[in-house]
Order: C-alpha cells, then sequence, then structure tokens
C-alpha cells in the first residue's frame, strides 16, 4: 500500500501536471471504485484542480467551489500519467488493471489496481466538513509536536506495530516504514507502548522522522521530474522490510518475519529484541512450545535438519 513518502511523492508530481487545470472528464471502468453518489461524480467535470493535499494515505484533488475529490489507493491502487498532445484523443484506460481516467487538456492520470479484490475508492464531497469525514483522525507524524506524537501512541496501550500503523494514531505510517522506523530505532514490534520508556520514546520520534524524511527524499529525487513508475513497499535499499533472511546492514544477522493475517513484521533479531526471536503465530501453531528462542538455536535446528 502507499504510504506516506509515496503519497508524498505522488503529490510532487502530479502538482505541476494539474494544480491550475481544469479537469475535463472522469471517465469510470470499474463498477466498485465510486462510493459517493452526492453530489454527482460529473459535478467535478469541467472545474479546475487548485491545490492537492493528503489526509493520511488519502490524495485529494482540490477544486473550485469547495469540491474535494477523495482517492484512497489501498493496497493495488496505482496512478500513471499519460501525456497528451493537442489534438491527441485522451489515453485509453487499460482493460484489465484500469478504474477510471481523469482527463486534462496536458494528459491523463489514469488509476489502475492489480488483483482481484477491488479495495480503491473514490468520493467526490462538498465542503471542508464533508472531507473531514475522510479523516481517521491520526495526527501527522512529521509536523506534530513530539509531546502530541507521544501521547497518541500512549492515550492506548498497543504494540509499537499496531500504533505506528493504526491510521487513528498516526496519518500516513503502513507496514513497511514502521518495519524501518522500529528498526531504525532499535524497538521490537512486539513492545506494548505502556512500556515505552522516555528514551525510547525519544529514539523511537526521531526514527520516525528521519526514515519518513530520508524516503521522501529519496523518492523525489530519484523520480526528478518524471512521474513515479514503480510504487512498492519492497525496496532493496530498505533496512529489514521485504529483506527476510536477508543480513541485517547493521549487524549482519538474517532478517527475521512474523506473518498475520494479511500483514506481516520484520525485524532484526540482535538490534530489536536483544537476540531473542518473536514466535511467528503460523509456525508457532505447529511447533507450540518447541519455538527457537535464539538465532542460535535457530540455526542448531537447521544445522541438524540439513
Amino acid at each position: 500500500m502507499p504510504e506516506l513518502p509515496d503519497v508524498e511523492l505522488y503529490l510532487h508530481a502530479l502538482t505541476t501536471r494539474v494544480v491550475g487545470r481544469r479537469l475535463e472528464r472522469i471517465r469510470l471502468a470499474s463498477p466498485f471504485l465510486l462510493r459517493s453518489v452526492r453530489p454527482p461524480i460529473s459535478t467535478a467535470e469541467g472545474k479546475a484542480v487548485t491545490g492537492l493535499r493528503r489526509i493520511g494515505k488519502r490524495i485529494v484533488f482540490e477544486q473550485e467551489d469547495e469540491l474535494f475529490l477523495v482517492i484512497h489507493l489501498m493496497v493495488a491502487g496505482r496512478f500513471q500519467w499519460k501525456p497528451r498532445h493537442e489534438g491527441d484523443p485522451p489515453a485509453k484506460i487499460p482493460g484489465r488493471l484500469g478504474s477510471a481516467a481523469f482527463d486534462f487538456a496536458a494528459g491523463t492520470l489514469l488509476l489502475t489496481e492489480a488483483g482481484s479484490k477491488k479495495r480503491a475508492s473514490l468520493h467526490l464531497v462538498e465542503g471542508e466538513k464533508g472531507l473531514r469525514l475522510h479523516d481517521p483522525g491520526g495526527i501527522e507524524p512529521l509536523t506534530s509536536p513530539d509531546e502530541a506524537v507521544l501521547a497518541a501512541l500512549r492515550a492506548e496501550n498497543h504494540t509499537l506495530k499496531r500504533a505506528l500503523t493504526d491510521p487513528h494514531i498516526l496519518a500516513g505510517i503502513g507496514n513497511a516504514y514502521s518495519d524501518e522506523i522500529l528498526h531504525r530505532a532499535q524497538l521490537s514490534p512486539f513492545k506494548q507502548t505502556k512500556h515505552l520508556t522516555d528514551d525510547e520514546g525519544d529514539r523511537l520520534l526521531q526514527a520516525m522522522r528521519a526514515v519518513l524524511t530520508e524516503w521522501i527524499e529519496r523518492l523525489q529525487t530519484e523520480t526528478g521530474d518524471g512521474f513515479p513508475k514503480k510504487v512498492t513497499a519492497f525496496r532493496p535499499e530498505m533496512a529489514v522490510h521485504g529483506r527476510y533472511r536477508e543480513p541485517c546492514p547493521e549487524c549482519g544477522a538474517p532478517v527475521q518475519r512474523i506473518l498475520y493475517a494479511e500483514n506481516e513484521s520484520n525485524y532484526c533479531a540482535p538490534c530489536q529484541t536483544g537476540g531473542k526471536l518473536l514466535a511467528d503465530r503460523v509456525l508457532s501453531k505447529l511447533l507450540k512450545g518447541d519455538w527457537p528462542k535464539t538465532l542460535e538455536e535457530l540455526e542448531r535446528r537447521k544445522d541438524a535438519a540439513s
């Protein structure tokens, strides 16, 4: 799922392409995408885009007459920009993956979604009051005061992984960047927020802001004036996310993984848990009380099995 740095990348690329431009037409190819009926989606056609903003992981197109197009890409939604020259017809919507097209004089913004589960959504709302209904309420991790972020994290007791990725607590952080933040802060994904010390809270804040800022800058530098072609949660430069069994860049130990529901946590045991292996719920059910507690024990079992 595109997270805060990825959404900021889209906003960066879209600003020069659509802000100040008139949205000529909206073409919908997927009946599952549009989730609002009032005002009709045709109301947005012919009106200029006056600005862009981010609400958590949602991208908002601000238009004349206080209209707002709210797009949530969810897991598999992505944007493509197809330039358009004078006299050319608008770009075609891709047959299998295409969900919608937003036509401007200078080009067409295509919304595609891979997979059979169509979760991406489009709403058209009127006024700031209507827009607030699409805000889950999480505070912004980069611009909110330190004490506000820590207070939000400690308001209820959760694991750090859950707290970082809960859109009602923090805005825009998901599976990938929470892994990177916790690795940078040297904190276990299963540590409870009520047990977070002042020193650990400071480390978490510094890591959160450093990781998110570095990735925003990295992605925008890589893309330059172009339009992002590959927005993904799995990047080889990441420290632990998506790098199961690969060496940790800090200590060289193999990165570990915890699977649960449709999510996963990636972590380094020596850097984050004092060398302790966190029980994977899937394998724990099979191994029961026989789960290895350390990397050394895990390696011994692998050697014995080989």
